[in-house]
C-alpha cells in the first residue's frame, strides 16, 4: 500500500469504517492503536491484526491527552491521526433533551478539536503527519429530525477547514471525508451495490495518506454509485 507512515491512531472504532481502516494500515506495515469508549468490543480486532486496544471517552480533553500519551508510551507520536468518532441523536427539535445534544456535540466536534489539538502539538515539531476526520453528509446539509448530528458534523467540516489552511503549512495533512451513503462492513454482501463498502471506504483513506503535499486534498467526497437515498 506504500503509507508514509510508521504509527497510527484511529479514534472510534467500529465495525465498518474503523475496522477496515484498522486492517488497512496493519496491513501496510503501520503500528495501530484502536479506540472505542468500551475497549472489550476491539478486542477481537485487536488480536485479529495485532494492533493495540484502548478504551477512551472523546468528549473530555483530559481523556484525549492521556490517550495521546499512552500512545506515544507505546507506538511512538502517532504519525497519522483519523477521528472517526460521533454521537448520532434523532428527534424532532421541540423533544430532545439538551443534555443529549450538548453530549452528541462534545463526542462529533469538540473531541475531534481536541483530538486535533493534541496531534498537531505531536505533528508540528516534526514537520509531518496526517490528520483525517470522518464527515457525512450531515455536514454539507441538515436533514429534519437530525439537527443534533448536523450541527455536529458541520462544526467538524468547519474544524477540518480551517485545520488544513492553519496547519498545511507545516507540513500537516488535514482531510475532511464527506461519508455520504451508508457504509457496511465488507463482509456484509450488498447485491444492489447501493451502500458503501467499508474497505473501499478504508482504500479511499489510503490515497490521501499517499498524496504529495504539492496536490493535497482537504476534502473527499465518497459516494455510491446507484444512490437510492
Amino acid at each position: 500500500m506504500d503509507i508514509p507512515y510508521r504509527s497510527a491512531l484511529i479514534i472510534g472504532v467500529g465495525p465498518g469504517i474503523g475496522a477496515s481502516l484498522a486492517r488497512m494500515l496493519r496491513a501496510s506495515g503501520v503500528a495501530v492503536v484502536i479506540t472505542a469508549r468500551r475497549v472489550e468490543p476491539l478486542l477481537p480486532l485487536a488480536v485479529e491484526i495485532g494492533a493495540i486496544a484502548l478504551a477512551v471517552d472523546a468528549s473530555k480533553p483530559a481523556d484525549i491527552a492521556l490517550l495521546f500519551a499512552e500512545v506515544e508510551t507505546r507506538i511512538g507520536a502517532p504519525e497519522i491521526v483519523i477521528y472517526n468518532a460521533s454521537a448520532y441523536l434523532r428527534g424532532p427539535i421541540a423533544d430532545l433533551d439538551p443534555g443529549k445534544v450538548k453530549n452528541a456535540l462534545e463526542v462529533t466536534a469538540l473531541g475531534a478539536f481536541y483530538a486535533i489539538q493534541q496531534a498537531a502539538r505531536k505533528m508540528i515539531p516534526e514537520g509531518r503527519g496526517t490528520i483525517l476526520l470522518t464527515g457525512a453528509t450531515a455536514g454539507v446539509k441538515g436533514f429534519a429530525l437530525s439537527a443534533p448530528f448536523a450541527m455536529g458534523k458541520f462544526a467538524l467540516r468547519g474544524l477540518a477547514q480551517s485545520a488544513a489552511r492553519e496547519l498545511a503549512p507545516k507540513g500537516i495533512h488535514v482531510a475532511h471525508i464527506v461519508i455520504d451513503g451508508s457504509v457496511r462492513p465488507t463482509s456484509e454482501k450488498d447485491p444492489r451495490d447501493g451502500s458503501i463498502d467499508a474497505d473501499a471506504v478504508a482504500r479511499s483513506y489510503a490515497d490521501l495518506l499517499r498524496q504529495h503535499r504539492s496536490a493535497w486534498s482537504w476534502e473527499l467526497e465518497i459516494r455510491p454509485w446507484i444512490e437510492p437515498f
